[in-house]
């Protein structure tokens, strides 16, 4: 078959513009392949190993939201659990939790901070969550019936019965703290609660309480972990009563820190 001579030169022109657009892409790529990206993967994986993440969320029995955030070296095997509240009106660890997070992450260690297992119980002033549960009489291990619904350390009608409870073994279960940390009040002491004592006499030290044994109540949430986990320490701190003072918060949290960095947190 015969083509005119004018469908050969635009047939063949169209085939050279082609070519010339290939190698501009081509070229292109080349040029940005030799230029660093402005957003450095080095960069992206610190920030991803050593920065805040928010690891599990949940609510509670009236809906409000329960948030467990990540905050240091994920790859770290110094794993500290802190939570700021877990009865309703002994809530001045909150804020040395949220200090956790606010504070610059740590390369040393990796912290979980649950600022609030208790948000209905904070909201209305109360010791128990919203369906009257001691949610510290709450966890397996050993728990016992106690009390009637509403009353000071009501256990609730199983072990685990509550969303709180649930969320904070789940937690637990899935990070396997080497240490953890549970704030409240009013007693301004550590607790020996079971674990390694030379941990608890460390943070004691570091943030001038006294290091006193407490009794081991059924079903709390510290006895459940240091009979759960091995090579583990879970220990109560009571704050004094009150609100904090900013000093009085750094103090507390600059203390988890120290603990962290230290060789005894392992």
């Amino acid at each position: 078959m015969r083509y005119p001579i004018r469908s050969l030169l635009t047939v063949t022109g169209l085939l050279l513009v082609a070519s010339a657009c290939v190698g501009t892409l081509h070229e292109a790529s080349a040029r940005q392949a030799a230029v660093p990206s402005t957003k450095s993967s080095s960069v992206d994986r610190n920030f991803s190993m050593t920065g805040r993440r928010r690891i599990l969320t949940g609510h509670s029995v009236d809906g409000r939201r329960l948030v467990a955030e990540r905050v240091g070296n994920a790859s770290s095997a110094r794993r500290i659990l802190v939570v700021g509240c877990i009865h309703g009106n002994e809530c001045a660890g909150v804020p040395v939790a949220r200090d956790l997070i606010s504070d610059r992450p740590m390369r040393a260690a990796r912290l979980v901070v649950v600022p609030d297992l208790n948000p209905d119980g904070r909201a209305m002033g109360t010791r128990q969550n919203a369906r009257g549960v001691d949610l510290n009489r709450n966890f397996p291990w050993r728990w016992q019936p106690i009390g009637a619904p509403g009353s000071l350390f009501y256990s609730g009608p199983h072990a685990l019965s509550e969303p709180e409870s649930r969320f904070a073994r789940h937690l637990v279960r899935r990070i396997r703290p080497s240490i953890s940390i549970w704030f409240h009040q009013h007693m301004d002491l550590v607790d020996r609660s079971g674990g390694n004592v030379a941990i608890e006499r460390r943070y004691a030290r570091i943030v001038g309480l006294p290091l006193r044994r407490l009794p081991r109540y059924p079903g709390s949430a510290t006895g459940w972990e240091n009979h759960r986990l091995s090579h583990s320490t879970a220990f109560v701190v009571e704050l004094p009563s009150g609100h904090l003072s900013p000093k009085g918060v750094e103090r507390f949290s600059d203390g988890i820190r120290t603990l962290a960095r230290s060789g005894i947190a392992r």
